[in-house]
């Protein structure tokens, strides 16, 4: 009896081992994914900052610089992809279906996108436009409920509220006789919203056959060369210091491929919900460093309305 009860607590010690173990790493694989998931988030933030000063301080032309950054970015996905899924890579460049696929994804959301996101910054701001994208969330709520055939339930309409007094405080700043925010940066705004929607939506069956290395490296591409065949880049490039070009290789490297990096990796340990909630970083931080880098001022109604369309992630999510 007592052998066999010594073999029996042993072996339930070892079961609670493996067990703590187990719950260890999964604790360990979720602090990394948040971590990252920030880092991503971050990233994002500043790059917006990043733009609005090349934009403001340099001049740059921001569908230059939106082609720029497709085509600087692009090769690096590439090669993420040739290391990581090498096999995929080679499949979908023998078919032509995939690519013209991929082509049309391209166009209609990272070009819509991208071109809106900086438009948004010219006239606004980069912790602005951030938050204006967030709206996103609102219109895959009403793709969902289209689809789905039902209503949205009463938290999704208690978003839909907070967002509308969000949007209605950055317009006019509490005063319905004027208007705060340019027209043009609402409408940018909000095509970057939509932007954003068609990108968590257009490209899933996509993303899952071939994987975001790929789909993304070859959407880059595709939009890179489709912009520059209508802005010819080479012609009219902006006078950019040394300052300015760390700039610009800090908006490709970090704000545009380390960012997705971060935040896929992150996405995977913590779940969309989960990233979804961390990615409100995103326009916080972008409004903290256009504040302290860009002497960007934002009013009390203006940080009200941040914090509305940000409540709004947590309710509708």
């Amino acid at each position: 009896m007592g052998e066999k009860d010594g073999a029996a607590a042993k072996g339930a010690a070892g079961t609670g081992g493996a067990a703590a173990a187990t719950a260890a790493g999964t604790g360990d694989a979720l602090r990394r994914g948040v971590a990252l998931v920030l880092l991503g988030a971050t990233c994002w933030g500043v790059n917006g900052t990043i733009s609005q000063a090349l934009m403001s301080g340099y001049g740059v032309d921001p569908i230059w610089l939106t082609t720029v950054k497709q085509l600087g970015s692009f090769w690096l996905f590439l090669l993420g992809a040739r290391v990581v899924t090498p096999g995929r890579l080679t499949e979908v460049a023998h078919d032509r279906r995939a690519l013209l696929r991929i082509l049309g994804c391209s166009i209609t959301t990272i070009i819509l996108l991208q071109v809106s996101y900086m438009q948004a910054i010219l006239w606004t701001n980069s912790g602005t436009a951030t938050v204006l994208q967030s709206l996103n969330l609102l219109m895959v709520l009403a793709y969902v409920c289209v689809r789905l055939r039902r209503a949205p339930k009463r938290r999704e309409v208690a978003g839909i509220a907070l967002a509308f007094v969000g949007v209605y405080l950055l317009a006019t700043g509490g005063n319905p006789t004027t208007l705060e925010l340019p027209a043009q940066g609402l409408a940018w705004g909000l095509l970057t919203a939509l932007g954003q929607s068609l990108l968590s939506i257009v490209p899933v069956r996509l993303v899952e056959r071939w994987g975001n290395l790929v789909v993304n490296g070859l959407s880059f591409l595709f939009a890179g060369v489709v912009l520059a065949v209508f802005c010819r880049p080479w012609e009219r490039v902006p006078s950019l210091d040394a300052a300015g070009c760390a700039l610009l290789a800090a908006s490709v490297l970090v704000g545009t491929f380390g960012a997705y990096v971060f935040y896929m990796q992150g996405l995977k340990a913590v779940g969309s919900l989960k990233a979804t909630m961390l990615g409100t970083a995103e326009p916080v931080v972008a409004a903290l460093t256009s504040a302290l880098l860009l002497h960007t001022s934002f009013s009390p109604t203006d940080l009200a309305g941040f914090a509305l369309i940000i409540a709004m992630v947590f309710v509708t999510a």
